[in-house]
């Protein structure tokens, strides 16, 4: 019997978004901010599998610039204030959105390559 088998699936959703570990849904995922622990502290799970790559980031540029970048359009549209207010408004605004999205995503992208066995491909001779 796999160690796996031992616990119930966890939802990818579930724990990626919270930064738990991504079998057995208590453990942490996280040691800082991003950075991803050698182990679950629950479960002794090693996460030498995990590797995110530069995907959460892509993903929270894509949404970030969508989300601030149509927001600041439609306040010069409407309101058209001089550009120091949009700079007070829209640059905290950025960081706000990035930071609080960037962990949730990461841990997201490692529950589902864990969910999917997903490894790097291979060439095969």
């Amino acid at each position: 019997m796999a160690q796996d088998d031992l616990y119930p699936p966890q939802s990818p959703y579930h724990v990626g978004l919270r930064g738990l570990c991504p079998r057995c849904g208590q453990g942490h995922l996280f040691k800082g901010f991003i950075d991803v622990a050698p182990q679950c502290d629950s479960c002794g799970m090693t996460f030498d599998f995990a590797d995110a790559g530069d995907g959460p980031a892509v993903f929270v540029i894509l949404f970030t610039g969508f989300i601030v970048l149509g927001l600041a359009l439609w306040v010069e549209i409407k309101y058209e204030p001089p550009i120091w207010l949009h700079l007070t408004i829209f640059l905290p605004m950025v960081l706000v959105v990035v930071l609080g999205m960037l962990r949730p995503l990461k841990g997201l992208l490692i529950a589902l390559q864990y969910r999917n066995k997903a490894e790097q491909g291979r060439l095969v001779p």
